[in-house]
């Protein structure tokens, strides 16, 4: 059997390993348009800003390594043009003309190629993407030969890691982002928390803007924003999103969905003996059931695997995982990652959901280094099955994401967190680990136990509920909202008829700083026959939720923490 593959580094490559592995016999051959057939895609913006030395490094496997370990024929500069379904062939073209070459199974793994939006004067050659090795290497280049400026479109996962890394070697970087916030499949209220990260590096965040042009100079150009502002850069590097690289497939019959090539549940396309993977297929959100392409590493490496299962066990292969989107990224001191769906999605989807907000130790409190993971989880309302989660911390995020990505895989409801069995020892965790604690207060909002309000609510209560802060004077002092009334949690059963008073029958919202001590005063105001709820969160999630607007919201408001 003749298995031709295209397109290597994460699902091509794991096909054409696991193919080898299942099939000595097979003839497997890797059609490569680029240089470099398996590389580090992953670690590109951490060899432009050094941490990782040598261009080596960024290499995983070559064609010869392959050949020797695995019998693979891998071609690097090997673009496929043209596919014909019914014959069975590829047209390949490469330095030396085109060529024919015939299959008997083909497994498409292109990849997807960086967006470039209509803008004038993105030919520059100071306009780099950062997809391959030889971006990568353009880009460390600049930096080596004196590059003081950068200017880097997009403020998803790349471009936040280019960002950093050359803010790290010492640039004036500016972000320029046209969603809302940095990070867009993060939560307001967590992104803010980047940003600020973002803001001690060094790096000037233009977010809720967009870039009108790039002027090009003799030694540098000029970024041009939509608001008129101009940035000069001697790096620009254009990170607004991709798409998938599927026009030849396309051309050629194989059925596509805006571009994604859609498969079934074993990565089989609509043509007989063609398969597909990774970022230029349609995959189905295991949590709302939307329909789009996934760019990521893993299930990229998955899919190609199961899919030579596929072509050499029919029958007996699993089915690919429907993809829960998990991912992470480094940002100076912080760590955010996010799994599952977030609130957007979910209204999207129609899900009806409830949120919760935590903001626990990583480890022990009374050991040395203890720091807040500020964490959301998101629940379906009916019945408490899990649906997304989200962090940001400076240590124990990956952990906590990872559990949480097992749970919803896993179908697991939030009250089942609680009896989760985790590893604990001072140094690394609590009796009631983050997860543990995610589960109590989702398992309270279920029974009704407790009540939430939310941040995004705050003007609606203001008009319409008593505002009780229950932290201590000192903490009240820090930053208020206005017109709430402060009474100590500690004083709260004495002074109950305070709160009766001042309420004249209306609701009474609570919040403190984190979150816990307005449930417990929650439940003593439940339980004296208040309508209550509980800040979801706090203050420490208001503010975050504000961002810059603290200032004109609250009173002596205090600088944001993220510790």
């Amino acid at each position: 059997m003749r298995i031709v593959i295209v397109g290597g580094v994460a699902g091509g490559m794991s096909c054409a390993a696991r193919a080898r592995r299942l099939d000595e016999s097979a003839e497997i051959i890797v059609l490569e348009r680029g240089a470099h057939v398996s590389f580090a895609n992953c670690g590109l913006p951490y060899y432009v800003g050094g941490e990782i030395a040598e261009e080596q490094s960024l290499l995983v496997q070559t064609p010869e390594t392959l050949r020797a370990a695995l019998a693979l024929d891998v071609r690097t500069g090997h673009d496929v043009v043209a596919v014909d379904t019914t014959a069975k062939t590829l047209s390949v073209r490469t330095v030396d003309g085109d060529s024919d070459l015939s299959y008997d199974a083909l497994v498409l793994s292109p990849g997807a190629s960086a967006l470039r939006p209509p803008l004038p004067g993105l030919d520059s050659p100071r306009v780099r993407t950062l997809r391959t090795v030889e971006d990568a290497i353009t880009l460390r280049g600049a930096v080596l030969g004196g590059a003081r400026r950068a200017v880097v479109l997009g403020a998803g996962f790349i471009g936040i890691e280019a960002a950093e890394a050359l803010a790290g070697q010492g640039l004036d970087v500016s972000v320029v982002e046209l969603a809302p916030h940095v990070l867009p499949p993060l939560e307001t209220e967590l992104a803010s928390l980047v940003a600020q990260e973002l803001g001690a590096l060094g790096v000037d965040v233009r977010a809720g803007i967009g870039a009108a042009s790039v002027e090009h100079g003799d030694d540098s150009d000029i970024v041009v924003l939509s608001d008129g502002a101009r940035i000069p850069a001697d790096i620009v590097v254009l990170s607004v999103g991709v798409r998938p690289d599927t026009a030849p497939f396309e051309a050629a019959g194989i059925a596509c969905e805006r571009g994604a090539i859609i498969v079934d549940e074993h990565g089989r396309t609509s043509a007989e003996s063609v398969w597909a993977a990774g970022d230029a297929t349609v995959s189905v959100d295991a949590v709302t059931g939307s329909r789009r392409p996934v760019a990521l590493a893993g299930p990229a490496n998955r899919a190609g695997r199961l899919i030579a299962d596929d072509i050499l066990r029919p029958g007996a292969a699993r089915a690919l995982p429907q993809p829960v989107g998990t991912a992470i990224v480094r940002v100076g001191s912080l760590t955010a990652a996010l799994t599952g769906a977030n609130r957007s999605s979910l209204d999207t989807a129609g899900i009806a959901h409830r949120t919760l907000h935590l903001h626990p130790n990583q480890h022990a409190g009374y050991f040395p280094g203890a720091a807040q993971i500020h964490l959301i989880v998101q629940l379906r309302a009916s019945d408490g099955l899990l649906l997304g989660a989200q962090a940001v911390g400076t240590e124990g995020v990956d952990k906590r994401i990872d559990v949480l990505a097992t749970a919803i895989r896993a179908g697991m409801t939030v009250d089942d967190l609680i009896d989760l069995d985790l590893a604990y020892s001072p140094p690394y965790g609590q009796a009631k680990d983050p997860v543990n604690l995610a589960g109590m207060v989702g398992e309270n909002v279920l029974t009704g136990a407790l009540t939430l309000w939310y941040a995004d609510e705050l003007e609606e209560q203001q008009h319409r509920a008593l505002i009780l802060d229950v932290r201590t004077a000192a903490e009240y002092a820090t930053g208020a909202i206005p017109g709430s009334l402060h009474i100590p949690h500690t004083e709260l059963r004495e002074r109950i008829d305070e709160v009766r008073e001042a309420a004249e029958g209306r609701p009474v919202r609570v919040t403190c700083q984190s979150g816990v001590r307005s449930a417990i005063a929650h439940r003593v105001l439940t339980q004296a026959g208040f309508d209550s709820a509980s800040l979801s969160g706090g203050m420490l999630t208001l503010r975050a939720w504000l961002g810059e607007r603290q200032s004109e919201v609250l009173t002596a408001p205090a600088v944001l923490q993220h510790a």
